[in-house]
């Protein structure tokens, strides 16, 4: 006979199941996201655009999927973000 310390553990489990599932259903689109745009800013990068992929960018992407990439795409083009940084030239005093 199972004592009540086990069929409490045993519902604690499902519990904690149930509601890892909810988080991974829900968070699933955005990780599909991020890597799709993440495959398109590759591509963009293996054509010759130079795009740095920050959290920012990621975030962009995971959010707008493959309209986000082509935004990170277009901005870093233009010079406007996500552009990779450049070597830190010395201040002359």
């Amino acid at each position: 006979m199972p004592t009540m310390l086990e069929v409490g553990l045993a519902v604690l489990v499902l519990v904690a199941l149930f509601g890892a599932y909810r988080v991974i259903r829900a968070v699933k689109p955005f990780i599909v996201n991020a890597v799709v745009g993440l495959v398109v800013i590759l591509i963009a990068e293996f054509l010759g655009a130079q795009v740095a992929v920050t959290p920012l960018a990621l975030l962009v992407v995971a959010v707008g999927g493959l309209p986000g990439a082509i935004l990170v795409i277009l901005l870093a083009t233009l010079g406007v973000a996500f552009v990779p940084g450049l070597l830190a030239v010395p201040l002359v005093v």
